[in-house]
């Protein structure tokens, strides 16, 4: 849990052209009103992602480093159906072009609410993220809100579902308020790093390239301490 706690607010990008240098990622990502903010603060000890009852508060894709060029990336939510369509359209690009291009992203978490899994949004996302061939890990938050007997329940059938829909995808019960999932989402992100971290089995010789060579070069030239104004959603998303 060490290395998530040590996390900090880095940059907020509204295109992969600003993106950081980056070894290793894992992004979270889900439907709004999930928990996707409260699992990313419970996992860090830290109020690092603003969470709000608005759906749709996330639009940009923001930076959470771990250091090593390592990150926490959150990313926009989505079947936020409050949002016009104007304003949904350029999230959804740049969620699209991050899953689809961003080679440092290691695996995914999908952040699911265990009273309402696997949705038809959520069975898109996992499909069509399938052929990455990059590991999904399923959180079902908010497992404080049912019965251990039905959250357990809800495992299960997701467990089956989730065979057949995307076989290389993992899923486990959470819950921020009570801390209960912390310690094995963290085993499962942390492989995830490790496997990527230079000279690891699999991580191939140095780093891989970016996608962009004006890219920021990581986080070796950033303060810990956020400067004012760049805040997550400090900045307008330019369309």
């Amino acid at each position: 849990m060490s290395l998530f706690r040590s996390a900090f607010f880095f940059k907020s990008v509204a295109s992969l052209a600003d993106a950081p240098a980056s070894v290793g990622e894992i992004a979270f990502v889900g439907r709004s009103n999930t928990g996707k903010s409260s699992a990313i603060n419970a996992l860090t000890g830290s109020q690092l992602a603003f969470v709000s009852k608005t759906p749709g508060r996330t639009r940009l894709i923001n930076y959470y480093a771990l250091g090593a060029e390592r990150f926490i990336v959150d990313l926009p939510g989505y079947g936020y159906a409050r949002v016009p369509d104007a304003t949904r359209a350029p999230w959804e690009k740049l969620l699209g072009g991050y899953l689809r291009m961003r080679a440092p992203l290691r695996g995914l978490a999908v952040v699911m609410d265990v009273r309402h899994a696997l949705t038809e949004l959520d069975q898109r996302m996992l499909g069509w993220f399938y052929p990455t061939g990059k590991p999904v890990h399923v959180l079902l938050t908010k497992a404080d809100k049912v019965s251990r007997e039905a959250a357990h329940k809800i495992l299960r059938r997701v467990e089956a579902e989730l065979a057949a829909l995307a076989p290389h995808a993992s899923v486990q019960l959470f819950s921020s308020p009570k801390r209960s999932g912390l310690e094995q989402a963290a085993a499962v992100f942390r492989a995830w790093l490790d496997a990527s971290a230079p000279g690891s089995p699999g991580a191939g010789p140095g780093r891989e390239p970016n996608e962009n060579p004006r890219q920021d070069r990581g986080w070796r030239n950033k303060s810990p301490r956020a400067k004012r104004g760049n805040q997550p959603g400090a900045k307008c998303l330019k369309v």
